[in-house]
């Protein structure tokens, strides 16, 4: 018991962790959007230079709100929940009372979540990758481009990712380096979900193991009770 209280507590850590650094990723991406990509980028063509917009007309941002609502949800709920769960029902581990009926109930109600969290961050792994793959090897026409005078690029639905790949892709007068840098930020918090989506699966795992270890160690115990009182 004290080694899986240990384990889970760990890895409710280390999940938090992941998550800060999913929220991060996410935020410094649509911070660079709106403060750098919203200028819009300069490329060379047929001898003459054109303004292309930073986001095409069709961006599709749902699987970066997906990310953000699975990586807050476990922070606040699994990560800052399961602390404040852990320990009330430590706290109130042979107590008796309105009190540490209360806190038993926290601990109940986080335990609760963590299958709903879980799956949540399963489905934003999930459809990120779907959304991201289906997109893949898009490319910009480059002719087009040039005829739009920094008009939003209308072909196609793009996701950031792909979007500034396809970006690279033309004779950029400047910001290469710039647009390469965040777009290692953009695949970096599509990739930490798949650890965020293991560490939240131990999690799930430990939290119910240890819940389910410890209704058996009850019992045992109570069942010993009753017989030595029946002994008496």
């Amino acid at each position: 018991m004290l080694r899986l209280s240990v384990a889970l507590k760990a890895a409710v850590g280390l999940l938090m962790v992941e998550s800060i650094i999913e929220l991060s990723f996410v935020s410094s991406m649509v911070a660079w959007l709106h403060r750098r990509a919203s200028k819009g980028f300069t490329f060379n063509y047929d001898g003459s230079t054109y303004l292309l917009a930073g986001e095409p007309l069709n961006i599709m941002v749902d699987q970066g709100h997906t990310s953000n609502g699975a990586a807050g949800t476990a922070f606040v709920i699994i990560g800052c929940g399961g602390i404040l769960g852990l320990f009330l029902r430590s706290w109130s581990r042979n107590k008796s009372g309105g009190a540490a009926t209360f806190a038993r109930s926290i601990y109940y109600l986080w335990l609760s979540f963590t299958i709903p969290a879980f799956l949540l961050t399963t489905g934003a792994l999930a459809y990120v990758f779907a959304v991201t793959n289906a997109h893949e090897g898009q490319t910009i026409d480059v002719a087009l481009a040039a005829s739009l005078d920094g008009r939003k690029y209308p072909l196609d639905d793009w996701t950031p990712q792909n979007w500034f790949s396809a970006v690279l892709n033309l004779d950029l007068v400047d910001a290469r380096g710039d647009i390469q840098s965040h777009l290692h930020v953009m695949r970096g918090w599509q990739y930490n979900l798949i650890p965020m989506f293991i560490v939240q699966l131990g999690v799930t795992i430990l939290a119910l193991w240890e819940f389910f270890d410890g209704r058996r160690q009850l019992k045992a115990t109570t069942h010993d009770e009753h017989i030595a009182r029946s002994e008496k």
